[in-house]
């Protein structure tokens, strides 16, 4: 009987050299190669609807322009095919107009983008909105403000909608606190008799009508969609 040992010796020291090499190469990326992380998936988004799916508020293109939907009604005539009867409200001219739909047919999605900024300060002729998260500043003319310059105080948070990049619209709040700087002054006898309004000015330019028992410096609320007088704040 043989008795004995054989002794295999391993030589792991190219192994490590290349593993050690192949981890170099993999954690050092040339400088105009930067490294990216994944990117979540983007999913396309449809932006074609029925005119069955048509309800206040939605947004659709018709010839061209970005349109809101006021009102709309369904009708079915005795004879005849169904039809959408809608009231629009143009973005970008403020008009409004009537257009009638055939029932499900296929209407293009206006793609409006809600974005929420303060209104910082005027600039001259410009109006400054604020993303408080970013700090970006979008500078508006008056022109695309339009009669929404008289509600708008400075750190109010308003609503701007861009279709297509552009601003479009200038979404404020329901009600605003402005403070009366001006009043008409009363007629002799008009308080005695209760009731009625006179012209007041607000600080921001806004003349309004308020009960005659409301003074200089005190706040009150307006709506901001009538230009009405609400009540004291």
């Amino acid at each position: 009987m043989i008795v004995g040992s054989v002794t295999l010796k391993l030589n792991l020291s190219h192994f490590s050299s290349s593993s050690f090499s192949l981890r170099k190469s993999s954690s050092s990326y040339p400088s105009n190669f930067p490294i990216r992380t994944p990117s979540k998936p983007h999913f396309l988004k449809i932006y074609a609807l029925s005119s069955n799916d048509i309800k206040v508020g939605t947004n659709i293109e018709v010839d061209g322009s970005p349109m809101r939907v006021l009102e709309f009604l369904h009708v079915k005539p005795g004879k005849g095919a169904a039809f959408v009867r809608t009231k629009l409200k143009n973005h970008l001219t403020g008009n409004t107009v009537e257009k009638t739909f055939r029932a499900g047919s296929s209407i293009d999605e206006a793609d409006i983008v809600k974005e929420t900024k303060q209104f910082t300060y005027k600039d001259g002729v410009q109006f400054v909105f604020m993303d408080l998260s970013t700090y970006e500043e979008t500078r508006l003319d008056e022109s695309d403000v339009g009669n929404k310059t008289k509600w708008l105080k400075e750190g109010m948070d308003c609503n701007l909608l861009l279709w297509n990049g552009k601003v479009i619209d200038v979404d404020l709040p329901i009600t605003v606190k402005l403070k009366v700087v001006d009043v008409v002054p009363v007629v002799k006898g008009d308080t005695a008799q209760g009731g009625g309004s006179k012209p007041a000015t607000l600080d921001t330019g806004a003349i309004v009508n308020v009960p005659l028992f409301v003074n200089v410096g005190e706040e009150i609320l307006v709506d901001t969609r009538s230009g009405q007088y609400m009540s004291r704040a």
